[in-house]
């Protein structure tokens, strides 16, 4: 099945994909295969007919449209695992598979298997990855695809963030990366990257004066230069001076950055950190606030003022959670003017920690919590990237033997 898809999937393009998945699959046992996509806000699932303008459309579908709270399909996308769904005739019943491309969560599969059978669960749960590759491989040339995932229309800034953002989750053994941007159809001026290279992850988050176009661009320009800098070699310091030096070339009126750029060594969990203008992250260890990284920091990068930031450094232990924010995160004010808090914040991430909840789903239930806080619009633009680090090995899910070496 799995062959047959694959060849198929080279000479497919993204309205076919649905129809060809239901074909293989139901050849080798899978019935009534139906794959749900997850909107941009990561609140509805989607069901990706392959029909209309925005790959959507199907009079004959069944449930064209699931919320991720409250419905079986909702939980298996949130925890990442398989659900049993409804009961049919015969020992049948339907079965939800979260279609994660690593730990990127894109939606959902729903097939129809029979309750006892092990071998075919396994089978869709392998199906769903590689439903995933083909949906991260077609996706970006599909404007089908990105008109479903769309609750609303989107800006032009917000256009050009999106489109340049790497995914907003990763993880490996040694570390997991996470992020969240709202308001998502509006963005302006906040964006966020990261990068491995070898031993090293590399961190960025930027918060561009503004929330226009012309926030976006600056914003986009920062990153662009940052990235070029970056893979040439630059240190912390050199990096924040190619994103000045790009800044003022394009715009010399001021437009400027504020941002943090950071490293981390994976085998010695040491980060360094420059910022510039931006508020500091915070070290979430063992379910505890335990430190601001406070740094000397050097002005907004664009304004020409010449003041370089200091590099500092700090070790941290299996476990931690760093957190990296913009200010919109922490000023979100009610329809009171009551700030939604850095405390606030930081304790709502404590405590979903706590849950077991994993970084993606603690991001997109904080992102829900903050668009309540300010009745569902934000004046500011509002990011999070959210660190947590294993060891050098995995070690704070590795076997205690493996600990102890």
């Amino acid at each position: 099945m799995l062959r047959e898809l694959l060849a198929a999937s080279h000479l497919m393009s993204m309205e076919q994909l649905p129809g060809a998945v239901a074909r293989h699959a139901a050849d080798h046992g899978l019935h009534d295969a139906l794959i749900y996509v997850v909107d941009l806000q990561q609140t509805v699932l989607r069901l990706l007919t392959g029909k209309g303008p925005d790959a959507g459309q199907d009079p004959r579908a069944e449930s064209r449209e699931l919320r991720v709270d409250g419905t079986v399909a909702g939980r298996a996308f949130q925890t990442m695992e398989p659900a049993f769904g409804q009961a049919l005739d015969g020992g049948r019943c339907q079965f939800w598979v979260p279609i994660l491309d690593g730990t990127e969560r894109l939606g959902v599969l729903r097939v129809t298997v029979r309750r006892d059978d092990d071998r075919v669960r396994e089978e869709a749960e392998v199906l769903a990855g590689l439903v995933a590759l083909i949906i991260v491989s077609k996706g970006p040339y599909s404007d089908s695809y990105s008109r479903l995932v769309r609750t609303r229309d989107m800006t032009v800034s917000a256009e050009m963030q999106w489109r340049l953002l790497p995914p907003t989750s990763f993880a490996n053994d040694q570390v997991v990366i996470g992020a969240a941007l709202e308001p998502a159809y509006m963005l302006g001026g906040d964006t966020f990257d990261y990068a491995l290279a070898g031993d090293t992850v590399h961190l960025t988050i930027f918060d561009a004066m503004g929330h226009d176009t012309a926030a976006g661009l600056t914003s986009n320009l920062a990153v662009a230069a940052c990235r070029n800098a970056r893979i040439q070699g630059a240190g912390l310091v050199e990096t924040a001076q190619a994103v000045e030096a790009a800044l003022l070339e394009q715009d010399p009126s001021g437009r400027f950055v504020t941002g943090v750029l950071a490293e981390l060594d994976l085998p010695s969990g040491r980060l360094s950190w420059v910022s510039h203008g931006h508020p500091p992250p915070v070290v979430v260890r063992g379910s505890r606030w335990v430190t601001t990284l406070e740094c000397p920091p050097g002005t907004p990068l664009g304004t020409g003022l010449g003041v370089q930031a200091r590099v500092c450094n700090e070790q941290l232990e299996p476990g931690d959670r760093i957190l990296f924010y913009s200010d919109g995160i922490v000023e979100a004010r009610d329809p009171n003017k009551q700030e939604f808090g850095l405390q606030r914040f930081v304790d709502f991430i404590i405590r979903r920690e706590a849950d077991g909840l994993s970084v993606p789903e603690t991001l997109r239930r904080l992102v829900h919590s903050i668009l309540e806080h300010h009745a569902g619009r934000l004046a500011d633009d509002a990011t999070v990237l959210l660190l947590e680090w294993n060891g050098p090995l995995g070690m704070k899910n590795a076997p205690e033997t493996l600990k102890s070496d």
